[in-house]
């Protein structure tokens, strides 16, 4: 009598986040079940416990986008009760640490061609914006340096791995710590 093989078995978690890879290696037309189920060692009818087809997988993708690469960080209670700069140190940490930009040019290649999916992204990144400014804003900052400070931290914090990736963890933690110093510091009027 053959040995019964056991089954494997992936979480929801599991499949957005192969389908997150997917979107991200090659587009959205690169999310394919069968692709999905390969790279995860499953069957594709494993696919079927979690989603009702392929575009619930799509909306579901990118809902845990938006919750694990942004909410979890702004609404982060203990982030949230931090002094500014140490908040925006916090937020550094964490975007490097768990590499919480490494889908966000993906999204916005996947939102030129679909108009959900550009609502969703743009709300996200509206939010991301608006958490940065506030800790700018308690610092004192108002207006267009406002809005510099904000756009600068975002950009760079957003980018920094892929525009220069052949820093180190422990420079880039430096490096990081120098750019906050700066945005944070008085800006001169030049009045």
């Amino acid at each position: 009598m053959p040995k019964a093989t056991k089954t494997r078995r992936v979480t929801k978690s599991e499949w957005l986040e192969a389908g997150l890879r997917a979107l991200a290696s090659g587009g959205i037309l690169n999310v394919r079940i069968d692709r999905l189920a390969r790279e995860l060692g499953v069957a594709r009818s494993g696919f079927y416990w979690h989603f009702r087809n392929r575009q619930d997988l799509f909306n579901q993708m990118l809902h845990h986008w938006v919750h694990e690469f942004t909410e979890v960080v702004a609404e982060n209670e203990e982030i949230q009760a931090l002094p500014p700069k140490e908040r925006l140190a916090a937020i550094v940490d964490m975007v490097q640490d768990f590499d919480l930009a490494r889908y966000d040019f993906a999204i916005r290649q996947w939102a030129i061609v679909d108009p959900e999916t550009d609502e969703v992204a743009r709300k996200t990144f509206k939010l991301r914006v608006e958490f940065i400014k506030q800790a700018f804003r308690e610092l004192g900052f108002t207006g267009d340096d406002l809005q510099m400070r904000t756009h600068l931290f975002l950009i760079y914090t957003g980018s920094e791995a892929d525009a220069i990736p052949e820093l180190s963890k422990a420079r880039r933690r430096r490096m990081a710590a120098l750019r906050i110093d700066l945005l944070t510091r008085p800006g001169d009027d030049g009045g």
